[in-house]
């Protein structure tokens, strides 16, 4: 699909879309955003806003051979990754979303992960991972507990906003995910 930049009315009427699942049994790597944002929602693909750096993390962490971008993300199939959201609608920032809607968006992943099985769950938001999972003293990295047979890791969430991490952290953190996938 050809890159396309929505007009200011586009993103504004994004409200509350949803971003169709980049999903197949099995995968290697499920990664898990919290919602998508207006910009995401308005082009209909995953982690799209400019700045947002999940696509150079996965490159950067050697998960994809080349930059995808957000309108290349069903390539991330071939290679045994996926995408998906804790909740599904789209709002302008992660903290519109209830307290509720985060719990019940964990519920419905829970039971995705148990219909896909991927090896692995990446969710990519530390605090809404504490409120999804009801595990409020969670910390970036693979945690103890499971779904299924699914190991669950926990990282930061890629948006520009996101201050507190800086790439070359995102890169580092996305490479020790990385290190613990086989097949």
């Amino acid at each position: 699909m050809t890159p396309w930049k929505p007009t200011r009315e586009q993103i504004l009427e994004a409200e509350r879309k949803t971003v169709r699942d980049v999903i197949a049994p099995d995968l290697r790597v499920l990664f898990s955003g919290i919602n998508p944002g207006l910009y995401t929602a308005a082009v209909g693909h995953h982690f799209a806003r400019p700045g947002n750096r999940f696509w150079r993390a996965l490159h950067d962490a050697e998960f994809t051979e080349r930059l995808l971008s957000p309108f290349s993300e069903h390539e991330l199939l071939k290679s045994g990754y996926g995408v998906t959201n804790i909740v599904a609608r789209a709002t302008a920032r992660a903290d519109l979303l209830t307290k509720e809607e985060i719990l019940q968006g964990g519920k419905r992943l829970r039971t995705k992960v148990r219909r896909y099985r991927p090896q692995i769950l990446a969710i990519l938001g530390l605090g809404a991972y504490r409120l999804a999972f009801k595990q409020p003293r969670a910390d970036v990295g693979r945690q103890e507990c499971k779904i299924g047979d699914t190991i669950v890791w926990v990282l930061p969430n890629p948006s520009g906003l996101n201050a507190h991490y800086q790439q070359n952290d995102l890169a580092r953190l996305f490479r020790e995910l990385k290190a613990e996938v086989s097949w």
